[in-house]
Parts: C-alpha cells; structure tokens; sequence
C-alpha cells in the first residue's frame, strides 16, 4: 500500500498539462523517502498613458494599434487602448466604461489557432501534430518572415515571461523542495523532447518551408506565449491566441470568469463572422487599466509555471496529495474496485488549499488505502455497495492511527526539503525589494509550507482524538441495539 504526493495543476486548454511527477513516496506498511507573465505589483492602477499620447508606448505597439485600425478591429468608439502599466503593457479604458460593458470585438480572421495553422503554407506537414506544436511551429515560422500578416501583432510579445521554464538553474534553486519545481524540471524535459522529435520529423525534411534554424529556445519561447496568452472557454476552441485581446492582465479583484463570449457579429462593411467579445468585469473610470480573472481554480504554482506571477490571494496556496493504492496490496483488486465504484482510481489526486477543509473524498481513499488486518473483512463483495459510506467515518483505532501517522511522516518529510523556513521567508517578504522571480519562488515555497504545516496539524489533532472517535464495530453494535445509555456493551443471556 503506498501513497504518493505531488503536484498537478490542470490547464483548461489543449496545452500539454504539467506530468504528474511524484515527489514524494510513502508505505503504509513501512514508510520510504522518495513529488508564470509578471508578478502584479499593482492591482489598480489610477493613471495609466495611451499608445496614442505616451511616447514611452514603444514604436512597434503602436505599430500594431494602427494595424488593427487599419483592419478595422479597432475605431474611435472603441473605449480601450494599449498602455504602460506597473505589468508592462495592459489595455486602459479612453472613457468610463460600465460593468459588463464590451470592450473589445476581434474576427475571427484575426485568430490564431489550428485551423490557422492547417491553412497556412505549413498546413500539409502539420496536420497530425499536436495542436500546440502545430500553432508554435506557425508562431516561429511567422516571426522570421519579414512578409508576415502577423509580424506586426508578433513584433510586440515578450521575449520571455517570469514563467519557471524561463529561470535560470541559480533562480530555480530558490524553489529547491518545491514542487513546482518537479513539474517545472518536468515540463522542460517534456518541451525538450517534443522538440527533438518534431525537428527531426518536420523541420529538417522541409527546410524549404522553415529556412531560419529553429533552436530549442526558439521552441520554448513558442511555447511559453501560447502557455501564458491562450483563450480557451470560447466554443469549440480549445486553443486560440487572440491578438489585441491578450493584452488585458490579471487582477485578483476580478471574482467572475465569464467576460469572454464568441459572438456572431459584422466582421467588415459586406460581411459577417465569428467575434471574439471581451467585456469589463469592472466599472472603469477613463484612464484606468482593464483587468480580468485568468482562472479562478488556479493555484499560485500553476499561475507561475504558466504566466509567471503568483495572487495575494492565500487560497491560491495550495499542495497536492497524491495518493495511491499499491499493485503490491494483497488487496489491491478489492481496494482498485471500490475506488473505481465510488469515482476515484489507482491514482486519486488531492488539492489541498490553505485555510480550506481537506476535499471530501480524501479521508475515505486515506481508510481505503490503510484498511488491513481485522479490518479487511470490510473489503468482502457483501460490503461492495455500503462499504464508501463506512469509510467516510473512522474504521477502527488501528486504521485511523496508521493514516494518521503516514501522513505527518509525509509532511515531515516534505518540510525538511525545504531549504528555508517559513519564518525565514516571512522576513524575506516582508524586506519587500526581492525581484520579481525571487519574489515568486518565496510565495511558492512559504505557501507551501504553510499548507503541509497545515495538513499536519489537521491530522496531529486527529491523533489526540483518537481514544474519543466512535468506530465501525461501536457504530454497528449502537446499530443493533447492543450498546448502553453509557457506552457499555450488553449480553443476552438465553432464558
């Protein structure tokens, strides 16, 4: 029987998810050792300057602000702007603007996405590609053609994000125990070896259509704007950039997600198509920034690896239990099908939030996991259909004293591969002047702490409980009627 830990953060869009590397590794039976964007420096911004009437705004956006009035995307009506920011670049408001009120309208002509890709001149090789290296093969070949439709929205991406896979191995040591680390290590050696397969398979057979060397830099920077720019609650778009409104940042004052809408719309003076809507979650003053919500289920650790910022927000903080059923459990078919009737798997994965209760199923996988010995009867077919509803209540002393002490062990250990303590970095955030990478890894590594300090007190608490929880066998004889007003057990004795 063995429990494993580690992070997954999940990703609503067809980008590869980070692996589900474990980081940790535990026995019941005998415990083993064995697991991204700027940081927001502002989140309201009073005065902010126009691509049209600040000239910091550099000459390449407003470049491409003429190039969306030149299309049309853009007019006099419409009551955004690019600006500079505390983030860099962001959109402001030329004039009030109300609460729900759209912003910002873009064809669908104007997308990037799969479809974009298969009509394009590197369409035929790229068909049966993943749809995000297809869309990053597009984005590369787009960006050395002096020729391009897109160069103008292409000239004004970053060269890079605060995103993880972009830290040097000096900035990464600052999350050494972290596991945001393990998933970035992860993700990296994934892009890697994609890289390595698409070049052989696709880039080097057809020079003619990609003449600039495509290095694996190249590759990640691809990779990293479509990890931090995607859209991807628009029907049937699992994986679309776009341009103009991938400008508007985050805010943690934004508690709503639904401001994003595929609409039917006039695309030109003659024709009809497919828009992308943007509305302000937030009443806006003239001169203020737009903001919206990422992703409210985010973790601080998915919103570094994929932007490269982490919330204030403390149930951003967060760590995932991964717990497993063991093939090597006498057990295991009994335990896998039970899990399996009650939703879960050989896998269960746990997303624990600080200051939130521990997610509902995680205490019965826990018993499930545990149950041995005496208790195993329980595991029998007559049990199949009643069995969850007895593991959402402690089984026995034995059982809840061994998932008790697992999982202080596995914080414990988690802990102890930090190389900091929380009080150490309290004091780093609260000197204030840390850049904004080392600003990030002391957020991940202080709000994971405080999570597995957490975990760990809910179950030390449960220790002390343990002479005072009811359990299976008390619960079935009070079912029976065998048990006293005062808990004693009573015999019948044959007249």
């Amino acid at each position: 029987m063995a429990t494993f830990f580690s992070l997954y953060p999940s990703t609503s869009s067809s980008l590869p998810s980070p692996p589900r590397t474990p980081k940790l590794q535990f026995s019941l039976l005998k415990q083993n050792s064995t697991c991204i964007y700027f940081k927001k420096r502002s989140l309201y911004v009073n005065s902010v300057l126009s691509a049209e009437t600040d000239s910091k705004v550099p000459q390449t956006v407003q470049t491409f602000w003429q190039w969306l009035k030149d299309e049309g995307v853009v007019s006099a009506k419409t009551p955004v702007r690019p600006g500079v920011v505390p983030e860099g670049l962001g959109l402001v408001a030329t004039r009030d603007v109300a609460k729900n009120e759209v912003i910002l309208e873009v064809p669908k002509k104007y997308w990037i996405n799969p479809n974009t890709v298969l009509e394009s001149e590197i369409g035929n090789v790229c068909s049966a590609l993943k749809p995000w290296i297809s869309v990053a093969l597009f984005f590369l070949r787009e960006r050395f053609r002096e020729d391009s439709k897109w160069k103008n929205y292409i000239d004004i991406l970053p060269e890079y994000t605060n995103s993880t896979i972009f830290w040097s191995e000096e900035e990464l040591s600052e999350i050494q125990g972290t596991q945001l680390l393990s998933t970035t290590l992860g993700v990296k050696e994934y892009v890697q070896n994609e890289f390595l397969k698409v070049e052989e398979e696709i880039i080097i057979p057809n020079k003619q259509l990609f003449p600039i060397p495509i290095t694996l830099d190249d590759f990640f920077w691809a990779f990293g704007i479509l990890r931090s720019r995607a859209f991807s609650r628009l029907r049937n778009q699992n994986l679309v950039i776009i341009p103009f409104a991938d400008l508007v940042n985050h805010s943690a004052r934004v508690t709503t997600e639904d401001h994003a809408y595929e609409v039917r719309g006039p695309a030109g003076l003659f024709s009809w198509d497919y828009l992308f809507s943007l509305r302000s979650p937030l009443p806006l003053k003239a001169g203020e920034q737009v903001f919206i919500q990422y992703d409210l289920n985010k973790s601080n650790a998915d919103t570094a690896l994929d932007y490269g910022f982490i919330d204030s927000k403390s149930d951003r903080d967060a760590f995932t239990l991964t717990l497993e059923i063991s093939d090597s459990d006498v057990f295991f078919g009994d335990k896998l099908d039970i899990a399996e009737l009650n939703g879960l798997g050989e896998t269960a994965y746990f997303d624990i939030k600080l200051g939130q209760p521990l997610p509902p199923a995680m205490l019965p996988y826990l018993r499930l996991v545990a149950l041995g010995g005496t208790d195993a009867f329980l595991l029998e077919s007559i049990f199949r259909n009643t069995i969850w509803g007895h593991l959402e209540l402690p089984i026995s002393r034995a059982n809840e004293e061994l998932v008790c002490q697992v999982v202080r062990n596995a914080c414990k250990s988690a802990l102890s591969g930090y190389h900091t303590t929380i009080e150490e970095d309290d004091k780093l955030k609260e000197g204030g002047n840390l850049s904004p990478r080392l600003e990030i890894a002391v957020g991940i590594r202080v709000g994971e702490k405080k999570v597995l300090q957490q975990i760990d007190d809910i179950f030390r608490e449960r220790e002390l409980e343990l002479d005072e929880l009811e359990y299976y066998q008390e619960r079935r004889l009070k079912d029976l009627g065998l048990v006293g007003e005062q808990g004693d057990i009573i015999f019948w004795e044959p007249k």
